[in-house]
């Protein structure tokens, strides 16, 4: 086995949704992939983090990459984030790997705050998401590890119906609110929030970033 590539999934979702993507990151860099499933509406962002980071523990690998979609890269850099708090000065103790965001609202989610408003919104995105995304935040990347960050400026999808977004987004996530201070590298692809993890370009973007530590270009 040269490599695992765990994928962390969104809000409401199992891990299921990305069969597609994970089949063809295991034919390009002909590793390994799982996905880590979490309940995104009955615990918290830190429980869920500390889940992940048990979880990633126990997987016996030589190199180790996450991949997270939308609130699935929330729980990914709260895990380092508790990591840094822990220790500052040592490694995070995982086999070393690089990182991939895709969609993933950092900033906080004005979709999220609209929803919230709704009767019933706030009980329903639970407590993972309720504890991230209602306030704007100001977070940074706090690992050594290498982090490619992918945005959609597709606005198609669910998102839409809770009003046009004031700036550019996937239908759901804003491309600013994916913007996080010290990543390595950060793309942005012509998909929308939910298309992304069944885009053939995205897959590819996400193949070369774990494999290269850089995206490239866009095929024709």
């Amino acid at each position: 086995m040269s490599a695992v590539v765990v994928y962390v999934h969104g809000l409401w979702l199992s891990g299921a949704e990305a069969v597609l993507l994970r089949r063809r990151l295991e034919r390009a860099l002909e590793v390994e992939t799982r996905a880590f499933a979490y309940s995104s509406v009955g615990v918290d962002v830190s429980g869920n983090a500390w889940a992940l980071r048990s979880y990633l523990a126990k997987i016996p690998a030589p190199r180790l990459h996450l991949v997270a979609h939308s609130l699935g890269g929330l729980v990914v850099l709260r895990m380092f984030e508790l990591i840094a708090s822990e220790a500052p000065v040592l490694a995070d103790g995982l086999p070393p790997g690089r990182v991939v965001l895709m969609g993933s609202p950092v900033r906080g989610s004005e979709a999220a705050r609209r929803f919230a408003r709704w009767p019933g919104g706030r009980r329903m995105l639970g407590r993972t998401a309720g504890g991230v995304l209602l306030a704007p935040a100001e977070r940074h990347w706090p690992s050594a590890r290498e982090l490619g960050v992918i945005a959609g400026d597709h606005a198609m999808g669910m998102g839409r119906l809770l009003g046009r977004m004031p700036n550019p987004s996937d239908g759901t996530v804003q491309v600013t609110e994916t913007t996080l201070p010290g990543a390595t590298q950060q793309l942005r692809l012509h998909v929308s929030h939910s298309g992304m993890v069944f885009s053939a370009e995205v897959a590819r973007q996400v193949a070369t970033f774990l494999r290269d530590g850089r995206f490239t270009e866009m095929s024709a």
